[in-house]
């Protein structure tokens, strides 16, 4: 990752929690939470390894309040040794009375709900939970808060899959659809910024370096 002349923006670095019990199994975790494997654990040290060396430098975590992105923050933090702040707003979607399923589980038990609500992109919600628009919402409404609060600085924000596609799929004016080519994949490191009102993708999909 190689430093750019961003002096006059506030620099986000976008990384999602590390592996998890539930995501080894495919399970849907939302708003829930298993803990780290020990590959996720790992995988989060390299991350920090990698951060602290970058030529960006970075001034400050924040993390999602959920346990697997605090854990990731701390493990990353090991070579860092920055501030961590936590922020509700950057929670992973709630899912719902699907959390906890894999999804070829919803996929049996609710066919028709999965496929009608798929077909929402933004507006997509699973039963008793939330929408990936108040998702990007909320993530955004934290990013311009801190945006404010630290204009000009490098914030390392650690969060979950869907709040980064959200946050991504919303400056690239994706509708969320199931046609749309894919753009982002996992374990991978995601640079945006903002100036003033307006955000940015400065690079996706940074992989991990061998270090």
């Amino acid at each position: 990752m190689h430093k750019t002349d961003l002096s006059q923006s506030t620099n986000f670095g976008l990384l999602r929690h590390g592996q998890t019990v539930w995501n080894k199994e495919k399970r849907v975790q939302g708003s829930g939470n298993s803990p780290l494997t020990a590959e996720g654990a790992e995988l989060s040290r390299q991350w920090g390894r990698y951060l602290a060396t970058a030529s960006m430098g970075w001034d400050l975590i924040l993390t999602s309040p959920l346990q697997r992105a605090r854990d990731t923050a701390k493990l990353v933090n090991e070579s860092l040794r920055l501030p961590i702040r936590v922020e509700e707003g950057i929670r992973e979607q709630d899912w719902g009375q699907w959390e906890g399923l894999t999804l070829e589980q919803i996929k049996k038990q609710f066919p028709e709900v999965m496929e009608q609500s798929i077909l929402k992109g933004w507006e997509f919600r699973p039963p008793r939970g939330e929408s990936r628009r108040e998702v990007q919402q909320r993530s955004l409404k934290v990013l311009s808060t801190i945006n404010s609060q630290y204009a000009g600085k490098n914030i390392l924000t650690i969060s979950h899959l869907g709040v980064i596609k959200t946050i991504l799929y919303y400056i690239e004016n994706r509708q969320f659809l199931p046609e749309e080519p894919k753009i982002i994949h996992k374990n991978r490191f995601h640079l945006i910024r903002a100036q003033e009102t307006a955000f940015f993708i400065v690079e996706k999909n940074i992989t991990l370096p061998v270090l």
